[in-house]
């Protein structure tokens, strides 16, 4: 997705998915972004909160780096069984 400039920008749990030889599946494209070669960030706030990186956090610009930083969320969670933040806001 990334290097096609697609930002997924809802990577969570319940949007992975086991496929056929066990390899896994990134569903669920309704927030999704396609940047174009003048926009290389993104700006607007969408996500799930557990999953959401600091940039979106704190309303800056982002990118696909975004994206990594919830399938590490998302890596944690596999690992723990919970959230990697518990806050209410």
């Amino acid at each position: 997705m990334h290097a096609n400039k697609i930002l997924h920008r809802d990577i969570k749990t319940i949007n992975m998915f086991l496929g056929k030889d066990d390899k896994v599946i990134i569903g669920d494209l309704g927030v999704a972004k396609l940047l174009n070669q003048t926009a290389n960030m993104a700006h607007t706030v969408v996500g799930t909160p557990y999953y959401l990186s600091p940039e979106l956090c704190e309303e800056k610009p982002y990118n696909h780096k975004s994206d990594v930083w919830s399938l590490g969320c998302v890596l944690y969670e596999l690992c723990t069984f919970k959230h990697p933040f518990e806050a209410n806001n």
